[in-house]
This record gives C-alpha cells, sequence and structure tokens, in this order.
C-alpha cells in the first residue's frame, strides 16, 4: 500500500460542524497535499476531500431529552468510531464541537496513544463548569474560536489556544443584498424576512410551526412581505412543510435547499433559532429576533439546577455584550411576542443601521485567518511542518 503521508481522523455532528470542518480540511489539504482525512463527515467536508464513514445526520442530536432517545445508536457509533481509529491509526484525531459526543470519543483515543484534537470550545464559561476536568482528560489541544475562552480553559489546565473563527473569514464584510437576492431567483425590490427554524430535527419540530405562525402575523400586519427558509436536507424539508400546509398554505415562501447564508443575505431581518445562525446572521449584518425552544423537561433542568452562568442565549447577543437580537426562549417562543418585535426592526432603520454599524465591528475584531491557524496548530501538536 502506498504512502499516504499525513493520516488525520475527523468528526462532526452536525451542519454548523460541517463548515467549520470543511475549512480545516481545505487548510490542511492545501498545507500538506498527500493528508488523508476520514471520519464523519457532512456535504461540505466530503466535498473538500474528507472521506464519511457514515452519514453526519446520524450523530445530528441535541437536549439532554432528546439524547436520551437516541442514546443507543449513539453510544454504538462511538464504539464502532473507537474501534476504527484504533485499528486504523490517525497521526490525529480532530474532534468538532458535540462534546457530549466527542470529548468521549476523544479520552478513549488518547487513552490509546492518538494525539487529540477538540475544535470548538464547550461552553464551561456558560454552564456546567465541571465539565472542564473531562476536557483535561480527553484533549491535548482545545482550538477556541472565541477571544474570551482561551485566558479561561488555560486558567483550568485546559492546553487551549485561539485560532478565531472561520465564518469570520470566509464572509466578506460588506455583504450585497441584491446580489443574494439576484443569486436565488427572488425579486429584487420588496421586504424580505428568512425564517431559520434550526439544522436539526428536533429543533424543527419544536419552532417550525411558532416560526410560520410568526410569519402569518407579521403578514397581516405588513401586507406584501415576503418570507424565504433555508433547509438542509430532505428530512428537514418535509417537516417544515407538514407544519405549512397544516397552519399556512398560502403564504409567501420560498423553499431552499440549502443555501443559508445565501437567504440570510439577501433577508431585511431575520427570525433564527439559537445556535451558530445567529453568529452567520451577524457576520452578514442583518437585524435578528432570536426564538428557541428545547424539550420541556430539557429545560427544567437548567434552570433548576441553575445550569446556565450567562445572560443570553444568542452567541450573537453574547459577542456585542446585550441583547442585539431579542431573543425568546421557551413559552415566550409565540407569534404574539416574536412578530411584533421583528416588525419594530422592520420600522426602525436607525436602530437596524446601529445594529449593523456594531455587528461589523465584532466581524472586523473576529477576523484571523482561522483554518490557517487551526491547521498549523494541528500539525505543531504532532511535529509535522508544512509540505
Amino acid at each position: 500500500m502506498a504512502d499516504i503521508g499525513l493520516r488525520v481522523g475527523i468528526v462532526a455532528n452536525e451542519a454548523s460542524g460541517d463548515l467549520l470542518g470543511a475549512a480545516i480540511v481545505a487548510e490542511l489539504t492545501r498545507l500538506v497535499p498527500s493528508v488523508h482525512c476520514v471520519g464523519v463527515a457532512g456535504p461540505r467536508m466530503m466535498a473538500a476531500g474528507c472521506e464519511t464513514l457514515f452519514p453526519l445526520e446520524r450523530l445530528s442530536v441535541m437536549g439532554l431529552t432528546e439524547v436520551l432517545g437516541h442514546l443507543r445508536e449513539l453510544l454504538q457509533r462511538r464504539r464502532q468510531l473507537t474501534e476504527h481509529f484504533r485499528k486504523d491509526r490517525p497521526d490525529v484525531f480532530i474532534g468538532i464541537d458535540a462534546p457530549d459526543f466527542n470529548l468521549g470519543l476523544e479520552r478513549r483515543l488518547r487513552a490509546a496513544g492518538i494525539r487529540t484534537v477538540h475544535v470548538v470550545s464547550p461552553t464551561v464559561w456558560a454552564w456546567r463548569p465541571g465539565r472542564v476536568k473531562a476536557i483535561r482528560r480527553a484533549v491535548d489541544l482545545l482550538l477556541c474560536l472565541f477571544p474570551f475562552e482561551e485566558p479561561f480553559l488555560r486558567q483550568h489546565g485546559v492546553p487551549a489556544r485561539y485560532v478565531g473563527h472561520p465564518l469570520a473569514d470566509q464572509i466578506p464584510l460588506q455583504v450585497d443584498r441584491a446580489k443574494a437576492r439576484a443569486a436565488l431567483g427572488l425579486a429584487a425590490s420588496g421586504t424580505l424576512i428568512a425564517l431559520l427554524p434550526g439544522s436539526r430535527m428536533g429543533e424543527m419540530e419544536r419552532l417550525a410551526a411558532s416560526f410560520i405562525e410568526t410569519a402569518v402575523a407579521c403578514l397581516a400586519a405588513r401586507p406584501g412581505l415576503r418570507f424565504a427558509v433555508p433547509l438542509v436536507n430532505p428530512r428537514l424539508h418535509a417537516c417544515f412543510v407538514a407544519a405549512l400546509q397544516r397552519l399556512a398554505p398560502d403564504l409567501p415562501v420560498t423553499l431552499v435547499e440549502g443555501r443559508g447564508r445565501e437567504v440570510i443575505a439577501a433577508a431585511d431581518c431575520v427570525l433564527t433559532a439559537s445556535g451558530t445562525a445567529t453568529l452567520e446572521t451577524l457576520l452578514l449584518k442583518r437585524p435578528m429576533v432570536v426564538g428557541y425552544r428545547v424539550h420541556p423537561f430539557t429545560y427544567h433542568l437548567l434552570t433548576q439546577l441553575r445550569l446556565v452562568k450567562v445572560q443570553y442565549a444568542a452567541m450573537a447577543n453574547l459577542l456585542a455584550g446585550r441583547e442585539l437580537a431579542p431573543e425568546f426562549l421557551q413559552d415566550r417562543c409565540r407569534a404574539d411576542l416574536v412578530a411584533p418585535a421583528i416588525l419594530a426592526l422592520l420600522d426602525d432603520p436607525a436602530r437596524v443601521a446601529a445594529i449593523t454599524q456594531e455587528y461589523g465591528r465584532i466581524h472586523a475584531g473576529m477576523r484571523h485567518d482561522a483554518a490557517h491557524a487551526a491547521a498549523l496548530a494541528v500539525l505543531e501538536l504532532i511535529g509535522r511542518r508544512p509540505g
């Protein structure tokens, strides 16, 4: 068998991880053309050259209660990956986000003598700070995407390095709304609201109805509004369409296969689930409203045990240090509250201009050529030079 040079194991669990993983795989390939990446990948990582052992969607589960329903399969998949990488040993293993899954995998592989890197700091600064000990056992290096994470982790004995966020490098500082609309085949004029009810099935099931009802309420107050929804896979598409047919079959909405970034860029305002989409919306400089629900039992545990240590749910608000994007969580995620917040943004151009300016300032400060920094850090860890 021919020498393939550098062998990298890599696992992403969801669409946001696929974005990050694709940037790192592409940069590793540029620096070390002989690299071979294999693990769990989505379409972007596969397009960058990563081989996948099974579909990324098999690991895409979020929430304490939701995980319990898929626990047997998740544990089986983790055992399968552990056995694969112990047998076909990579030079380094990279786990992307999904700490409840990947840290356990990384701990097992590190115990077997494989160097491990985790990308995206678990939010120990926000909730469940006791996880720091588990992180220390699992990783040789943790790559942080946000500047406030590295000092916190180093203070707690975790070998961490801030590399920046690849999305901040990929998205231009100025985004052309007209160009995005043209690319999607949408009319250049008129007000467009983007609806992003999540990239996981559980999110879609909990948020689709509320988001559609909010769109109906906005349309009733302002006839002529149009809507667009990016849907990352056929299952999410089917779930959203079923809710749409049940609640508002005549809603003037364009359903788009993937292309979430273009949908956000085309919009005048965005209603989004909490998660990476709030960061992407910030980087695209669009005003947003955030709606989110987790399983009621999960929410009960989080609140009763006081596990959450931060003021905001949306990363956009955490980065801004204030609630520029109004948040409507759990029982407050309903049309009679969310629709007025969207309409208030549409009716206040001065407020939107101030939000856009602040998002631009944050974006400029986050640009660090993150994929290159991450790839170099991985190579440095294993003593490998580019080339």
